[in-house]
């Protein structure tokens, strides 16, 4: 598991060497670690003599982390030139710069865009602007450059510890900001790198080793993301002796006569992704729809027989479908079982949700649900609101649900009622059509299915990613979404990295879960 963690966690686990006179070979550790990323990025485009890279260097340890890596970069034969946006930068880092042969420059009113014009060219640039410490954005003239060379579209930026501008603990972005194609952060991954739209600004996040590893390994993440084999590993697996029953019974109230797609799509996709039964309730129109996709599941539009779990909401419309999804809703609280709520079933929510409710809103759902709420405040939260600070908001709405929440879109996150997020980011933007969000939530609502009668019991995978029962619930959402995404990023590849639709995802599904699978040295069934 990859594990995030806020700029104060950092920091605070830097201070004992920090007070023990080590800043200095922690600079070096970070400095070189950040000279070898660009030097091998370089590399891929030409030789490294003769190349040229700018380093833009603010006051403090970040422009200081920057320079020294300018600084071995220019010992190594490259071209280095350092843009000073503040009168008070890291002065050893500057005379081992000077002494590397570099050129220095001197950001001032009037010369940003000149500056950037200049700089443009290079074969690399280190943003070294703003650390975590910062707090907002870029000002004046440092603003006036990011923003003329995010015009330019540079050839290669890679920023140091973070992009300038993006909030270390919430991924919050304060424009203009300098969008990297590499981060090289150091000790450990900052929160705001795996959530957007910090996460969109990062490109690829390659951490540096500085000797903070073990003791920050004692803190409590911010941010939780599932590898492959953590995914792998909390997979249901049928037994020998698994019959359709065991396997987990789905009910899905889901799509109308308007929305039909969203029945189809959901039930097929739980169906692949090996429920053992998926029982439909809808119009009859639509339920020969199903079968016709799926002649595997039932329909049965009154009265559903048992299941371990439901699917409530996605294209449901109409009163007649409507008020379905509303008895389902009311039967899964009173046995206890879990539920998927999405899209149209979000306006039926109880006053207080179990954790094993998970609720699927897209930024826009979750804007309009947190207003449906009594404690959300006089202020109206809007879709920008959600987009700019998803990570904020889908705390809160797990917090005044009780639900666990899944907030779909390039990254998605996964919030427990107990503060427990995970992200997820797989997926390709191409999963952005019609239909993907019934994929995830027939393949949630088959998960949940699978794992409802021993999700509380399983020690096992769970136990070793460190959370506790009510987390798991979160946990199997994320696996989930990482299915759901790398299912959309296999079946573009097979593409040749084109445009998808869902049900290219969920065909891909299937072979997803047996590559996960064998990952985790699995025996097949």
């Amino acid at each position: 598991m990859i594990s995030a963690f806020t700029g104060q966690q950092i920091r605070d686990t830097e201070q004992p060497l920090l007070d023990a006179g080590e800043g200095a070979v922690l600079m070096q550790r970070a400095a070189y670690g950040l000279a070898q990323a660009v030097a091998r990025e370089v590399k891929t485009r030409r030789t490294l003599a003769g190349a040229s890279v700018t380093v833009l260097a603010g006051k403090g340890n970040n422009g200081g982390d920057g320079l020294f890596a300018a600084a071995l970069l220019a010992r190594r034969g490259m071209r280095a030139t350092a843009v000073l946006a503040a009168a008070e930068v890291h002065q050893q880092a500057l005379a081992a710069f000077a002494a590397a042969g570099g050129r220095t420059l001197y950001l001032e009113p009037g010369n940003a865009e000149e500056l950037a014009v200049l700089c443009a060219g290079d074969d690399a640039i280190i943003d070294a602007l703003l650390g975590t410490g910062a707090r907002g954005g870029l000002r004046g003239p440092s603003a006036e450059l990011v923003a003329s060379l995010q015009e330019l579209r540079p050839r290669l930026v890679v920023a140091c510890d973070l992009p300038s501008g993006l909030d270390a603990n919430t991924g919050e972005v304060h424009w203009p900001v300098l969008e990297a194609d590499v981060t090289v952060t150091f000790g450990g991954v900052k929160a705001g790198l795996m959530t957007d739209p910090g996460e969109g600004c990062a490109g690829r996040v390659h951490v540096v080793e500085i000797g903070i590893e073990e003791s920050l390994e004692s803190q409590q993440p911010e941010l939780r993301r599932l590898t492959s084999r953590d995914v792998g590993a909390v997979l249901p697996h049928p037994g020998r002796r698994a019959h359709k029953y065991s396997r987990g019974v789905l009910g899905v109230v889901a799509g109308s006569v308007r929305f039909a797609g969203a029945a189809v799509l959901g039930v097929h996709a739980a169906a692949l992704a090996g429920a053992g039964m998926v029982r439909y309730a809808g119009p009859q129109t639509v339920g020969q729809l199903v079968l016709a996709q799926t002649p595997e599941a039932l329909w049965e539009p009154d009265e559903p027989g048992r299941v371990q779990a439901w699917l409530l909401g996605s294209g449901v419309d109409g009163k007649e479908q409507l008020a379905r999804a509303k008895d389902a809703a009311a039967a899964a609280l009173a046995a206890d079982l879990p539920v998927v709520v999405d899209a149209g079933a979000l306006s039926l929510l109880p006053e207080r949700c179990p954790p094993h409710w998970i609720l699927t809103p897209h930024a826009g759902e979750l804007a309009t649900l947190l207003d449906s709420l009594p404690s959300t405040g006089e202020v109206a939260v809007t879709r920008d609101d959600v987009e700019s600070r998803p990570l904020h908001f889908v705390r809160q709405a797990a917090e005044q649900t009780g639900a666990t929440v899944l907030l779909k879109g390039a990254t998605t996150l996964v919030a427990s009622p107990s503060g427990v997020v995970f992200s997820q980011s797989e997926g390709t933007a191409w999963m952005a059509t019609a239909g993907s969000g019934d994929v995830l939530g027939g393949v949630l609502g088959a998960l949940l299915a699978q794992c409802a009668e021993t999700i509380k019991d399983d020690d096992g995978a769970y136990a070793g990613l460190g959370l506790d029962v009510a987390d798991r619930w979160a946990a199997l959402a994320a696996v989930a979404a990482s299915v759901h995404g790398r299912a959309g990023s296999a079946a573009s590849a097979e593409l040749a990295g084109g445009p998808i639709t869902a049900s290219a995802i969920m065909a891909a599904v299937p072979r997803v879960l047996g590559s996960l699978n064998a990952e985790c040295d699995r025996p097949r069934p």
